[in-house]
């Protein structure tokens, strides 16, 4: 049987849900397990829902407890949906965990959108984890980064090279 995958799940965008009569955002349940098995995944996983939050109100508590639950797991492979603002900040602090292949992903807009990119990141993200040598990823906009190697364009609403941005 093939390795088995640990997807944590930490809240962001990918799993907000619109409550109209609050003209508002929150982060809901995640969706992630509904959007594989669409894709008819067939290799093995298991999912921690770990927290609901938005990235902006992660704390460094929070992303201690990210590292600690992915350190504590047999998976060697793992990856991690999150909010897009702090992505960068929490792959930073997940880097010397060497022993594994961690990609972090999310979305620009709620996957119960219609027009979502997190299907398509989420596809890439568990397909990159199974391919990648071990390391910290982040799997955006149709490419993979190294952690470190990468920011987010807030101005295009884009993750680019570090290089590019001119850092």
């Amino acid at each position: 049987m093939s390795e088995s995958i640990l997807i944590v799940t930490t809240g962001g965008t990918i799993d907000k849900v619109y409550f109209d009569a609050k003209s508002e955002f929150e982060v809901g349940d995640s969706v992630v397990a509904r959007l594989l098995a669409q894709a008819h995944v067939r290799q093995p996983f298991e999912i921690v829902s770990l927290m609901r939050k938005d990235s902006l109100e992660l704390t460094d508590d929070d992303r201690n407890r990210i590292r600690a639950v992915i350190a504590a797991r047999p998976e060697r492979r793992v990856v991690v949906t999150h909010g897009t603002d702090t992505m960068t900040d929490t792959a930073a602090g997940l880097a010397d965990l060497a022993d594994k292949t961690i990609v972090l992903t999310g979305a620009l807009s709620p996957a119960r959108f219609a027009e979502s990119d997190a299907v398509f990141n989420v596809g890439m993200a568990f397909g990159a984890v199974q391919s990648l040598p071990g390391g910290v990823y982040i799997c955006m906009n149709g490419q993979v980064f190294r952690a470190g190697e990468v920011v987010k364009d807030r101005a295009h609403n884009v993750f680019i090279a570090r290089s590019e941005a001119g850092e």
